[in-house]
């Protein structure tokens, strides 16, 4: 009878290691193609997004100040943002030095002339202010 149980155990069939290598092959084969597929698809719509200025830089060379005074100035983004102009509105609020700045960033691409305005609140107690409530001098 111990011929019988090893008789059966011979007859149970199992995959060959060559034969999962070979699956093993098709299916890391499959995985990386549609891996490089998304990766490329990803790529391509991170391409397609328009990537928009905002006042960040702009607010922290002005908060590198101590002193402001009233007035406009404006400019470019250069390379960063070709096609986006900015400018800065500052106002006295206060006579104590209390400050508010716009800012203004405009796209003229194309047709279109998109704006949008940003504002802050800054206290200076530095700046020169007349006893009027307006600065000494004024760039307008």
């Amino acid at each position: 009878m111990p011929d019988s149980g090893l008789h059966d155990r011979a007859l149970v069939s199992a995959f060959t290691l060559l034969e999962v290598m070979v699956a093993l092959a098709i299916f890391f084969m499959a995985i990386f193609a549609i891996l490089g597929t998304v990766s490329r698809s990803l790529g391509a719509a991170r391409g397609l997004q328009q990537k928009f200025p905002d006042i960040d830089a702009l607010a922290a060379d002005l908060m590198l100040t101590n002193k402001l005074e009233e007035g406009t100035i404006d400019g470019d983004f250069g390379d960063a943002y070709p096609g986006y102009t900015w400018r800065r509105d500052t106002y006295l609020i206060r006579t104590n030095g209390f400050f508010q700045v716009d800012f203004i960033i405009q796209s003229l691409k194309g047709r279109q002339s998109v704006e949008w305005t940003n504002s802050i609140l800054l206290w200076r107690p530095d700046s020169q202010v007349s006893s009027l409530g307006r600065p000494l001098h004024s760039y307008r």
